[in-house]
């Protein structure tokens, strides 16, 4: 029997929760810190998922303010253990440099170097902030002795397969339809029979849904057309973007034959999409468990899976 339980936290800090059970030891922890887009909007950070497999902590994405969400759940980035990448959009790396650069340098500070998985061209984007920054980096290094072990990036770029292996985790890329941007990736990771799949940006795919059959945990990408049309940007411009995506009726199609223990939205197209619109298109074509993600949900997979949303925040 599935069961999944949602509660709530008692913090917008995320330091106490309620209902929440003690994570075991092989649990995954998926945190979504940003399910945004490239729009700046305060309730919805850049695209970025922070994963807890065992002892290891790995980022994929780092859209904007990913920093400060790791902040606001006390997750240091001397802890994170590596970044994935799944494409080169600005809004899954306009993060980056604030996480490499501020988390080398606040106490405790990152004293290691930190390996970055990505697609073709993630060598080319480390070097060019390298250069960018080199200023900085040179004067935080003479005048305040930062590491300078701790400021290095090590690329790794990948292709369709397994990624890493280490300590029972297994993280496999897979190529997703996100076509003109070519290659674009999804991640899988298993980890003490468990298993988390998360699609980046994709239309309808039917290789996702080979890699997914069966897991725990999807957290798929989602376009709302209305909420798009209701920007008022170019209407040519709107169905570009719609194009490249894969609507909630769609997504619905693609859980019903994946059939995960739970189906989470996250990195979703315009910040004004409703909850109430987002389901009512899916369960055209889904009827199991599915949640609307929000930034700094809390998904444990285990026995169970339990979701903790974040408290609202008061005026």
């Amino acid at each position: 029997m599935r069961r999944h339980l949602v509660t709530g936290l008692l913090a917008a800090g995320l330091t106490l929760t309620l209902g929440a059970r003690p994570a075991q030891s092989q649990d995954i922890v998926v945190t979504l810190l940003g399910t945004g887009n490239p729009m700046p909007a305060m309730n919805r950070f850049g695209p970025s998922t922070l994963v807890q497999v065992g002892s290891h902590r790995f980022l994929f994405d780092a859209g904007r303010g990913a920093l400060q969400h790791l902040a606001q759940i006390n997750t240091r980035w001397a802890d994170i253990d590596g970044v994935f990448l799944t494409h080169l959009h600005s809004d899954h790396v306009v993060g980056l440099p604030d996480l490499w650069l501020t988390g080398w340098l606040v106490a405790p500070g990152r004293d290691h170097a930190l390996p970055v998985w990505g697609p073709e061209g993630t060598s080319s984007l480390l070097a060019g902030l390298a250069t960018a920054f080199a200023f900085d980096i040179g004067m935080r290094i003479a005048d305040e002795h930062a590491s300078p072990e701790g400021v290095r990036m090590i690329s790794h770029e990948i292709h369709e397969g397994i990624v890493y292996q280490q300590d029972g985790v297994t993280v496999t890329a897979f190529e997703v339809d996100h076509a003109p941007v070519k290659p674009a990736l999804g991640y899988r990771i298993d980890f003490g029979g468990h298993a988390v799949v998360l699609s980046g940006d994709t239309r309808v795919s039917e290789n996702l849904i080979r890699h997914a059959v069966g897991v725990d945990l999807l957290v798929h990408e989602v376009v709302s057309p209305e909420s798009m049309r209701r920007s008022g940007r170019n209407p040519e411009r709107v169905q570009t973007v719609i194009d490249h995506h894969t609507t909630a009726e769609q997504a619905g199609a693609v859980f019903a034959r994946v059939q995960p223990r739970l189906a989470v939205f996250s990195h979703i197209g315009q910040p004004d999409a409703t909850t109430d619109e987002l389901l009512a298109a899916t369960r055209k074509t889904y009827a199991g468990p599915v949640e609307v993600g929000e930034d700094l949900m809390v998904i444990q997979i285990g026995t169970r899976i339990d979701v903790r949303r974040p408290a609202p925040v008061r005026p």
